[in-house]
């Protein structure tokens, strides 16, 4: 019923159909053909191709926000630290929040700012979602409970106003924040604009597939000043990585900025990329080739340290520590031991796996479900993955999508008593 949709998603706002699931589209076109009175998926499938409108629309229902005050605090945190510490900024500082969702990210930016010592005058943010229906509540800006999650609420005092349902960021906060409805991949910065000095891109690249991830960094790296920082997901710190971007090695903060790229010194194909992605170990240098670039995902000095231990033992001893520090409760430092991995290793389907699991101890459940997801993407047949992904869905009220997990579930079962 939704290829035609998912095709349409992809082209249009990059959206994978496998990172959010086939039943998430078909809800989404369900309710929408309500809306449009049809019955027929024939007929809106050419409505769909001739309404820029319902075009919007699918979009909306399909894009379900999921964001708060504050989420992953370090990350506000490292950028007040990165850019005091950073001489020679123009002003006024220009940040990038995309996908801005509902709002709450900018505005906490804004807040993270004031609370630094920066003044109005010092910084504009623009936001940019590709969803009409989360800039109209942005823009509205009057957040609920759910906004406000973990027991530290105090940098509400002095930035937000009570109003009859809830709380509004104040004028000061508000007036610092441009809201934009754009397409990462469509919209074009205007000209004299300048680039950004901070990017916050999180919990977007995981709902592509690798080549738009591929294509999306690159573009924000066009944005990015020099200096610049881009901020992406807990789920997302293994690829930035693999496109041309170090991290600045901020624990919790996920932070990366563009690789210096020395003149003559080629860049690692698309081939090498894809394989550190993966998790795999690379191939020895021939002797000859002096001039291929290093390990993405190692350095000298570990290399000189380690000499006899292969990587992919190294890897398998950090996956083991990253277990036994959740086993026993310690979920901050599995996270942390986690994050270290990723950078040093790469993305696989047991760090993401292990991440899930990790988030799904700690209350984090859509961060647990993200990276339950990246595992699935990586390595489809994970059992154990499936097993408790669709445990957390089934817990979240969302039985379909549960169901058809345990139905993959169960052919993976099939396939291994018949071998």
């Amino acid at each position: 019923m939704s290829d035609a949709v998912e095709l349409f998603l992809k082209e249009a706002i990059g959206l994978h159909s496998g990172t959010v699931g086939s039943s998430v589209i078909d809800h989404a076109v369900k309710q929408r053909m309500n809306a449009c009175r049809m019955t027929d998926i024939q007929i809106y499938r050419q409505h769909l191709a001739t309404s820029f409108q319902e075009r919007q629309e699918l979009i909306n229902a399909v894009i379900v926000p999921e964001t708060w005050f504050f989420r992953d605090r370090e990350a506000f945190a490292t950028v007040s630290r990165h850019l005091q510490a950073t001489p020679g900024l123009d002003r006024p500082i220009r940040l990038l929040s995309v996908p801005c969702s509902t709002g709450e990210e900018p505005f906490s930016i804004a807040i993270s700012l004031f609370e630094a010592g920066f003044a109005a005058e010092d910084f504009r943010i623009d936001a940019i979602d590709v969803s009409s229906q989360n800039l109209e509540k942005a823009e509205r800006a009057i957040y609920g409970r759910n906004s406000f999650r973990g027991g530290d609420l105090g940098f509400c005092a002095g930035y937000f106003d009570n109003v009859d349902v809830g709380l509004q960021p104040n004028a000061r906060v508000r007036a610092q924040v441009t809201f934009i409805r754009a397409n990462l991949f469509e919209w074009i910065l205007p000209i004299g604009q300048g680039f950004y000095d901070i990017i916050f891109c999180r919990n977007l690249l995981i709902y592509f597939d690798r080549d738009t991830q591929e294509k999306a960094l690159h573009r924000l790296g066009g944005w990015l000043s020099p200096a610049g920082l881009l901020l992406v997901g807990p789920g997302e710190s293994g690829i930035p990585a693999t496109c041309g971007y170090v991290s600045i090695r901020s624990p919790r903060a996920f932070a990366f900025r563009k690789a210096e790229r020395p003149t003559g010194n080629p860049q690692p194909s698309p081939f090498a990329r894809s394989i550190a992605a993966a998790g795999m170990r690379r191939p020895k240098p021939v002797p000859a080739m002096k001039e291929m670039p290093a390990r993405p995902f190692s350095t000298p000095r570990i290399i000189k340290e380690i000499p006899t231990v292969p990587s992919v033992d190294r890897a398998a001893a950090s996956l083991a520590a990253i277990e036994r520090a959740a086993d026993t409760g310690r979920l901050a430092e599995a996270r942390q031991t986690a994050d270290a991995h990723l950078t040093q290793f790469g993305p696989s389907s047991e760090i993401f796996y292990l991440m899930g699991l990790i988030s799904d101890a700690d209350g984090a459940a859509e961060e647990a479900i993200q990276n339950y997801r990246k595992a699935l993407y990586l390595a489809p047949d994970h059992a154990e993955t499936l097993a408790h992904l669709g445990l957390l869905l089934q817990r979240r009220g969302d039985s379909a999508a549960a169901r058809a997990l345990a139905g993959r579930l169960a052919k993976i079962e099939q396939r291994k008593r018949k071998s």
